[in-house]
């Protein structure tokens, strides 16, 4: 015979202020562990999403990202006549030789600047990115000082919207169009011309190239033609692993962080449960006298106090996860460190986030919850009822 569920419910609201504080504080543990998943599912998303399992990334092997890595022309050429690479509508191949170029900025109504990344790029590049579309203004023209701006940059540094003007490379560029890249890493990117860039930046070089296969299934078969070729110095990634790998050194920090900190609220707020289920019992303890007198035994205690933790836990988690919900109205910005450039991007609240948050909620009302209720079963009728 077990407990009914009215009395575990009507002893919670019994006890409105505790219930209130030890629910609020696990609600804050929570809002912290869902706000740190967010975040790094975030950035994940605004990484992983920046590629295209269709295209493919070469760059020079080992160097890790496009801002480290150096393709001259010839391997250039190399690379774009490979069989494997597809040819657009026009009949050229479907290819972006690429220069990454790093500048300083200084962001509106600030002093503060960042590194904002430079992409030269051919004609291809934007088609290469589907996802990308001009919101405002145009395209940029090939062979000018024309450069466009992802969307995230324009609201945030000076000089970056359009019709206004930015100098760097010795050179005064107009920003003529705004790009929004559907929260991807290309939102904190300005676009211009390769050729014009290079130029500016005394660079004889490219950073990477940008492709597409005419099957997606040859990627194995053009990596290894490339990688094997004598002449090259290259590797060969599909674009969305390319991404995925630039998250990895970021997310893992923000991951590590916020598990220590989440880890350490977490304590504080066992200890809270537990005290708050250890004056529970012992202000209950002719009720738990009575209950034993009239026929419930030790088990049918334990689980009735149990469940009464895993309420709280649950109330908290709720409220915690209600809180989180509200985060992804905000977007933040941080230094990517592998391409050491500014990278914007919000707090992505999914599914999986929602039930890992909520265990985790019920595993700290268990885990506060355990010991008083150990208590509570192990009381003798006799000494309960006395204390009445």
């Amino acid at each position: 015979m077990a407990i009914p569920l009215s009395y575990t419910l009507r002893s919670l609201a019994a006890r409105k202020l505790t219930t209130l504080l030890t629910a609020g504080g696990m609600a804050l543990v929570v809002f912290v562990f869902a706000t740190v998943l967010m975040l790094e599912e975030g950035l994940r998303k605004t990484l992983v999403e920046t590629g295209s399992p269709d295209n493919v990334v070469v760059t020079r092997r080992s160097a890790g990202t496009e801002v480290q890595s150096i393709i001259d022309r010839e391997q250039a050429a190399i690379v774009e006549g490979q069989p494997e690479v597809a040819y657009g509508m026009d009949g050229t191949r479907l290819t972006s030789k690429e220069a990454i170029v790093l500048i300083s900025l200084a962001k509106r109504n600030s002093d503060k600047a960042s590194n904002i990344l430079i992409r030269g790029m051919g004609q291809k590049g934007i088609e290469l990115r589907p996802q990308v579309r001009i919101v405002e203004g145009r395209m940029f023209r090939p062979g000018s000082t024309e450069i466009i701006a992802g969307k995230s940059v324009a609201e945030r540094y000076t000089g970056a919207g359009v019709g206004e003007t930015l100098r760097f490379g010795q050179r005064e560029w107009n920003v003529v169009g705004i790009i929004d890249a559907g929260k991807t890493g290309f939102d904190s990117e300005i676009w211009g011309d390769a050729d014009q860039l290079m130029q500016a930046f005394r660079r004889p070089v490219y950073s990477s190239v940008i492709l597409k296969l005419n099957d997606p299934a040859a990627f194995t078969q053009f990596e290894t033609r490339v990688e094997n070729d004598p002449r090259l110095t290259l590797e060969a990634k599909q674009e969305s692993v390319f991404y995925a790998e630039q998250s990895r050194v970021l997310a893992n920090f923000i991951r590590y962080l916020g598990m220590i900190l989440s880890v350490v609220f977490s304590a504080g707020a066992i200890i809270g449960a537990m005290i708050t289920m250890y004056a529970s019992v012992a202000n209950r303890a002719s009720e738990i006298g009575t209950l034993r007198a009239l026929g419930f035994r030790r088990k049918n205690i334990l689980s009735a106090f149990l469940v009464e933790a895993m309420m709280l836990g649950a109330t908290g988690g709720v409220a915690g996860l209600v809180l989180a919900s509200f985060m992804q109205f905000f977007t933040i910005s941080t230094m990517n460190w592998q391409s050491f450039s500014e990278l914007a991007f919000g707090f992505t609240l999914n599914v999986t986030i929602i039930l890992k948050s909520f265990a985790f909620a019920l595993i700290m009302g268990v885990a506060g919850g355990f010991l008083p209720a150990a208590r509570a079963a192990r009381l003798n009728i006799v000494d309960a009822l006395r204390a009445a």
